[in-house]
């Protein structure tokens, strides 16, 4: 355990210094929010990876794996598909769209900070429910998202130190909070290359130490197969049983099960904590080579997570009580105790790289989207910076308390905050910067509905439907059905096709990003 404490105060530490470094460079709210949008392409790329792949990657996929074999891999394929689509089709055009469509009430020489922002801005909307919806759907889902990282993090301190829940969770928060605060989006961002190679690395090195003490390749597969035939098959029904201690079959895996898999890469259309590394890369230029950097990290970091899964199925003897902590007890198991703790900090790193993004975010929709938007349109930068500061105290302490008094697995939390950014924000985001008709009423509708539905659709599926489809598939098809439906409802303004016309001509011409190409897009 001296080993591991050590370790752990070695990370912490050493994230607590970046943020001090961060902070001298933080100096207005642009800064805080999207860190002056200077990410060079490994930046973007490693902190949009860390960002996005929370404890999910090392406790819940592996976990997901160990319970019912490859078909919960269906999730991975999903989600790498929709990762590099978004880099492709989204990242190059938000980027442009959210620096270059100004405030109109800010005599115009207030750029796009935050999703909510942006939207408003992009549609002129008249009403500013655009703004007011989007900043409480982020505030309500961002609590939950939170509230599964620390849920994570409390699972880690008790595996590895014995912890209960509360101070658990109290250190994880106070470390978190310390250097968001401090430093924030700068912060946020070059903590998350840390963590994002420790994950990777993690991820890599338990694999080669459990395939090496099993025998090899064969001797994995022979592990699996003993266990259940059907945990190898990607259509295979095969869950294990709590009550009798094995895997039992279960009907084939139907469309529902496959189709709710790959539903889940929508979501990263919508996910504005990923989307904020996009908005602060510094050139579209550099975007080709983050996607690359990104996508090739996210798919390989994906295989060896399911790896892992069944890696723990063939070594322990004895099916595992909490299949969410099989990666930690190979750790324990594998390696010496040094290396031991390092490995386990990867899993630190996994769960504060994305509690830190995801309280920024909700940090800023509650100071830039609802302060200053509704309350002081005028206060000054630095009171703007540091209400952010405080907004990130709150958000942490209200999603504490989902962590400590609620009772879900990482999985499900993560899965309801998935689908309801997913679906209220993946098909108006989509659609903004493609298609130059959308109005801010269709805007308005698709994310009503798909948030709603997000929301609702378990307890609907569960009196009504009983189909067991994950709620991003009826909440995303019913958000896009609202924005046709509605679009009439209000007109295009010409200030609305301008904006839209001169970002596409910046895209195409290859500028995009920075001063210069504002100035060259202007003549």
């Amino acid at each position: 355990m001296l080993w591991s404490i050590g370790t752990f105060g070695v990370y912490l530490v050493a994230m607590v210094a970046i943020g001090l470094w961060a902070y001298k460079k933080t100096v207005s709210q642009s800064d805080f929010v999207l860190g002056g949008r200077q990410l060079n392409p490994w930046v973007a790329a490693l902190s949009a990876n860390a960002s996005d792949f929370s404890g999910w990657l090392l406790l819940g996929l592996p976990g997901a794996i160990y319970v019912s074999g490859l078909g919960e891999a269906w999730i991975a394929v999903g989600l790498a598909c929709g990762f590099a689509g978004s880099w492709i089709l989204l990242a190059p055009r938000l980027r442009v769209y959210t620096e270059r469509v100004t405030d109109a009430r800010a005599g115009g020489d207030s750029d796009s900070l935050t999703l909510s922002s942006f939207l408003e801005n992009r549609f002129n909307d008249p009403t500013r429910l655009l703004r007011g919806v989007s900043s409480l759907l982020i505030i309500v889902f961002y609590f939950f998202y939170v509230a599964s990282g620390l849920v994570a993090m409390a699972a880690l301190f008790d595996q590895v130190f014995g912890l209960d829940p509360a101070p658990a969770i109290a250190i994880g928060v106070g470390i978190v909070v310390l250097y968001t605060v401090l430093g924030g989006f700068l912060a946020v961002s070059y903590t998350d290359v840390v963590q994002a190679a420790m994950m990777w690395l993690a991820l890599l090195i338990v694999p080669v130490l459990a395939i090496t003490a099993l025998g090899g390749f064969a001797g994995l597969a022979d592990g699996v197969s003993a266990k259940s035939d059907g945990l190898l098959s990607a259509v295979g029904g095969t869950s294990l049983d709590a009550d009798l201690g094995q895997w039992v079959s279960t009907e084939t895996l139907g469309w529902v099960v496959i189709v709710s898999g790959l539903a889940w890469g929508l979501g990263y259309f919508g996910q504005p904590h990923i989307l904020a590394r996009y908005m602060g890369i510094r050139s579209v230029k550099d975007i080709p080579a983050a996607a690359t950097i990104s996508v090739t990290w996210a798919i390989s970091a994906m295989a060896l997570a399911v790896a892992v899964g069944f890696i723990a199925i063939a070594y322990f003897d004895t099916p595992l009580s909490s299949p969410e902590q099989a990666f930690p007890l190979l750790i324990e198991a594998l390696a010496h105790p040094l290396v031991a703790g390092l490995l386990l900090a990867a899993i630190l790193a996994a769960v504060m790289s994305t509690a830190d993004s995801q309280l920024l975010v909700a940090s800023s929709a509650l100071t830039e989207d609802g302060y200053r938007a509704f309350v002081d349109r005028d206060a000054a930068p630095g009171t703007l910076l540091w209400i952010s500061r405080i907004t990130v105290v709150a958000v942490a302490l209200g999603a504490a308390g989902i962590a400590l008094w609620g009772n879900q697995s990482v999985m499900d939390l993560v899965g309801y905050a998935w689908a309801g950014f997913g679906a209220g924000f993946g098909p108006i985001l989509l659609l903004s910067v493609f298609w130059k008709r959308m109005t801010w009423a269709s805007a308005l509708a698709g994310m009503v509905a798909g948030g709603t539905t997000a929301i609702l659709w378990d307890i609907l599926d569960a009196a009504v439907f009983n189909t067991g489809l994950y709620a991003m598939v009826p909440a995303a098809a019913l958000s896009f059905a609202a924005i046709f439906l509605f679009n009439g409802l209000a007109k295009v303004g010409e200030q609305q096709a301008a904006d839209f016309d001169r970002v596409e001509a910046e895209i195409r011409s290859g500028r995009g990003g920075g001063p210069a190409a504002a100035e060259d897009a202007a003549v």
